[in-house]
């Protein structure tokens, strides 16, 4: 599968990033920097990130059984709300710490802050790259993958705020940096937050407009009416669909139904369907279901 491909990518970010986080936190700690040790907390989100995008997948695929009749798919969707979640209160943590500093300044040891950013950045770059090979059409990868970047752009925030510091001695320039870094967190845990909470509501997927399916569905010739649509997101590039779809009395309902399914695989990439289909009679009043005899023949009332 596409996703177990995915694994060596994830594992290459994962070591890269946890390794670098303890170091930047040792130095951070050391050189009395905020910034520093924002970005390390950051880091800790992408390390999570990317660790429970790897049990996530694993759980994933395994096949459905018992009460799980989806599997353990939106595991993955469980995964990127808790980072989206941990992101969001990591950056109130950071503003609140940073506007403190703001008040009452530490002394920050520039050159060191300046060293180790600029290291982050080289570390992230590679993490960017790996990740960059994946399929990120899982939003539990493209979050992940959104992290180390977001990461990325905080190391270079922070290396220059270090060569501020270091060059001007103003030691607010770190705590200004950790603002940005928090804000830099805030919007990539709003947009986690609010990706993976349309998944667990069950909206339509960005991109699929049920108005639309259901105007191209009552577009077939046979098709006299559409009751009941529903189209959501099991998880992240499965989409299914549900409805009622009324058609006319002297055609075959079946072969109508599997139009349909035909037609929304290759117009709208949905292949998870369940359609009810049945004839209607005496101008839709009355419901004639239909059946399938022994010989597949198709009949109805």
């Amino acid at each position: 599968m596409a996703r177990d491909a995915d694994r060596p990518y994830l594992t290459i970010a994962l070591l890269l990033l946890l390794g670098f986080m303890i170091v930047e936190v040792v130095v951070g700690i050391l050189a009395q920097s905020l910034a520093l040790i924002s970005d390390a907390g950051h880091m800790l989100t992408d390390v999570g990130a990317i660790a429970l995008a790897l049990v996530a997948m694993r759980l994933a695929s395994r096949p459905a059984r018992g009460s799980y009749t989806f599997g353990l798919k939106r595991v993955e969707i469980l995964s990127a709300q808790a980072n989206g979640v941990t992101l969001l209160l990591l950056s109130v943590w950071f503003v609140a710490e940073a506007v403190r500093r703001l008040i009452h300044p530490p002394s920050v040891h520039g050159l060191l802050v300046t060293v180790v950013a600029v290291a982050g950045i080289g570390v992230n770059l590679l993490a960017v790259w790996a990740m960059s090979k994946a399929n990120r059409e899982s939003l539990n990868i493209q979050g992940s993958y959104q992290h180390v970047l977001t990461d990325l752009y905080a190391f270079i925030a922070t290396a220059v705020a270090g060569v501020l510091v270091w060059w001007t001695g103003w030691n607010r320039f770190d705590s200004l940096a950790a603002l940005v870094v928090a804000a830099l967190m805030l919007r990539a845990g709003i947009g986690l937050v609010r990706d993976a909470g349309r998944v667990f509501l069950e909206a339509a997927p960005r991109g699929l407009e049920p108005d639309a399916i259901a105007q191209a569905m009552h577009a077939l010739p046979a098709v006299t009416r559409v009751d009941d649509l529903h189209v959501w997101e099991v998880t992240s590039g499965m989409p299914a669909l549900s409805a009622h779809v009324f058609v006319e009395l002297d055609v075959d309902c079946h072969d109508v139904r599997r139009e349909l399914e035909a037609m929304l695989r290759d117009r709208f990439a949905i292949s998870h369907t369940t359609i009810q289909t049945d004839h209607a009679a005496g101008g839709e009043a009355t419901v004639m279901p239909c059946s399938l005899d022994s010989h597949g023949t198709s009949h109805c009332g």
